[in-house]
């Protein structure tokens, strides 16, 4: 019974969370604060799950199969970053 209680709240965090983070970005986008590049970068997730999302879609379970690629490549793209922003520094260019 805990736990169903602990995964629900879980997911209502991430939910609050994720709607906050979405009035957030449309407000700051139309009083202009915000640059149009850095909500397309917020929205990189979503279009990454959607592609998982439809490339996955004859396994078993393809929820928790494309939630699993989209971490998978969100963290290749991270360290691709990590990699790229290092070199740049020690190269200085």
């Amino acid at each position: 019974m805990i736990v169903q209680i602990a995964v629900i709240g879980t997911f209502g965090l991430i939910g609050l969370g994720i709607l906050t983070m979405i009035i957030s970005g449309i407000k700051g986008a139309t009083q202009g604060k915000q640059d149009p590049k850095r909500i397309l970068i917020m929205a990189t997730p979503f279009v990454v799950f959607g592609i998982s999302y439809f490339a996955v879609q004859g396994s078993e379970l393809p929820l928790a199969t494309a939630g699993v690629l989209t971490m998978a490549v969100m963290m290749g793209i991270m360290v691709l970053g990590v990699v790229i922003t290092g070199l740049r520094s020690t190269f200085k260019f």
